[in-house]
């Protein structure tokens, strides 16, 4: 064999060798990538622990209450109007504020009624003297027939003609009372107390008894009323309560968001038929109102407190969870692992909940970190409120040194300023 087919054949044994080498790499490289991916998208069994925040059951003496929606009432709400016809001359009240019964709301022109009423009174003098004649003649003609000087038919004709008069009198006398009664109505006052609304009608304008507006609306806002439904399943709870505390049931009204208190009251009313439509009965609270924070047609929420249940066993309302086993929570096991307990709830006791049956005093029931947890599973117990204060430290921190920056570099600044 020649020098150069030696050589080529050992090149291309060279070559044959590299790419077989090349192809082995490559399988190899492959193989333990698709392995190394196979591993990454395997979820790992067994992971750690979910972290849980826990209360502890407690029994205790509870109070209970009962929350619901209410509607600010006004016990009197009334449409001022005037009595009689004519010109409103003035009006004697601020809008908005408030008036006190009895009080001077609006004048009208008094002087035809001032007019009528003097009339009648002149026709009552004249005749009170047309009576006061005929009672002299009655006298004499009375004496004359004692003296057998008279006939009794003429004693009787003037008899009669007394009683006459005396009915005239009477009318009269009625007519007056009637024309001083409509002078009085020409002065427009209030028939209770309360806050005055705006005035729907302006002085110079003529107003008539028959206006739908009237002069002004007055609402009466000291008492006031709380209007507010519960439903059926309550009610039995609400009049075991009443009884027992003999009506005098408390009641506390609180804004909208359910964070201030408005005014304490007390149960005045329990409506005497339930609603078909919603299955609910209207209860009535009355509130003092002294400093005014309830407002008519105000929206608020209503505690209706309902006495103390003695020794109650209390968990935290949001431990609570519904099921097909109905209610239950998740107690924590001395080896850091849960379990689902069935309870039996009560009555509600502001955040908390009463518990008849389930759970034991002592017990761990997990209130956060619910929606991760199964029957078994381990968790890590943390605390709270001791991460949320340290985060709120952490951030009062981070805004102390992020200000000390700024005034450093203002500083700075200012110091650049002055030299220049």
């Amino acid at each position: 064999m020649s020098d150069t087919a030696a050589k080529s054949t050992h090149t291309l044994r060279n070559v044959s060798l590299l790419l077989l080498l090349l192809a082995a790499g490559g399988w190899w490289w492959n193989s333990h990538r698709t392995a190394a991916a196979d591993a990454a998208s395997t979820p790992r069994k067994g992971g750690g622990p979910i972290a849980v925040a826990v209360a502890t059951v407690s029994r205790q003496d509870a109070p209970l209450q009962l929350g619901a929606l209410g509607t600010v009432n006004s016990p009197n709400t009334v449409t001022v109007h005037s009595r009689v016809d004519g010109q409103l001359m003035a009006l004697h009240f601020e809008e908005g504020q408030p008036v006190q019964k009895g009080q001077l709301l609006a004048e009208l022109d008094p002087r035809p009624y001032q007019a009528a009423l003097t009339q009648a009174e002149g026709q009552l003098l004249r005749d009170q003297a047309l009576l006061q004649n005929a009672q002299l003649d009655l006298a004499r003609y009375q004496q004359l027939l004692a003296q057998n000087s008279i006939a009794k038919q003429q004693v009787d004709t003037q008899q009669a003609l007394v009683r006459q008069y005396q009915g005239t009198v009477k009318l009269d006398q009625g007519a007056v009372a009637n024309a001083r009664l409509q002078l009085d109505y020409s002065r427009v006052t209030a028939p209770v107390a309360g806050r005055a609304g705006l005035r729907q009608v302006d002085p110079g304008n003529i107003v008539h008894a028959s206006d739908t507006n009237g002069v002004v609306v007055i609402t009466q806002t000291q008492p006031i009323n709380v209007v507010f439904a519960i439903p059926e399943v309550s009610l039995s709870q609400v009049l075991a309560a009443a009884r027992a505390a003999k009506g005098k049931l408390q009641v506390e009204a609180w804004d909208r968001d359910n964070r201030h208190k408005l005014a304490d009251g007390e149960l005045l009313a329990i409506d005497n038929q339930l609603s078909t439509s919603t299955g609910t009965v209207n209860l009535k609270a009355r509130f003092a109102n002294a400093d005014e924070a309830l407002f008519p047609n105000q929206f608020v929420n209503v505690h209706l407190q309902l006495g103390v249940q003695a020794g109650a066993t209390l968990l935290p309302s949001v431990a609570l969870q519904l099921g097909k086993v109905g209610s239950y929570v998740y107690t924590v096991n001395p080896d850091q692992t849960v379990s689902i307990s069935k309870v039996k709830t009560g009555a509600v006791s502001g955040d908390n909940t009463i518990i008849e049956e389930g759970v034991k005093p002592g017990q761990k029931v997990v209130v956060d970190g619910l929606d991760k947890l199964r029957d078994g599973a381990q968790v890590k117990v943390i605390d709270r409120a001791a991460q949320q204060a340290g985060s709120n430290e952490g951030a009062g921190k981070g805004k102390h040194h992020q200000h000390a920056a700024s005034g450093g570099w203002s500083g700075q600044r200012q110091h650049a300023s002055a030299a220049n």
